[in-house]
């Protein structure tokens, strides 16, 4: 599983507007610019982190985007499959691929799935309020 640009921008995306959800509706070109991401390419991550309902934008002065949802109620998983093509290791698991005529027989599989389950688990039980909970980075190692 190879989680691309628009997968990691999408999470960055939705933990600064975690951070900042007393701010009310924040403008695209705020969230870019603290981002570092160009807003030409935001537009096309916010539009279909919009369309799966994720967040929700006002137009005009005043406007911009927001959470739907308390970040507790999102986890990585539904937010990276709202903007990936696919999250699983091979491509035979794809949801739209086709059947593999291997797939009785192949002695491979059981592995990936037993992978797909784990990653899929894993990234299911982080929710964007754990991200936002990351302490003092860097002040905690021990002696």
């Amino acid at each position: 599983m190879l989680v691309s640009t628009k997968g990691r921008y999408a999470l960055r995306v939705m933990i600064d507007l975690a951070e900042h959800q007393a701010d009310n509706y924040i403008p695209l070109k705020v969230i870019a610019d603290r981002q570092e991401i160009s807003e030409k390419y935001l537009e096309t991550i916010i539009k279909e982190l919009v369309r799966a309902r994720m967040l929700s934008g006002v137009r005009g002065k005043g406007g911009g985007y927001k959470l739907t949802k308390p970040p507790e109620q999102y986890t990585v998983g539904s937010i990276l499959r709202s903007t990936e093509d696919c999250l699983g290791t091979v491509a035979c698991l794809d949801e739209n691929a086709e059947n593999c005529p291997r797939a009785a027989d192949c002695r491979t599989l059981p592995l990936w799935k037993g992978l797909d389950k784990v990653i899929n688990e894993y990234l299911d039980s982080v929710t964007l309020a754990d991200l936002m909970d990351t302490g003092d980075a860097g002040d905690n190692y021990v002696i």
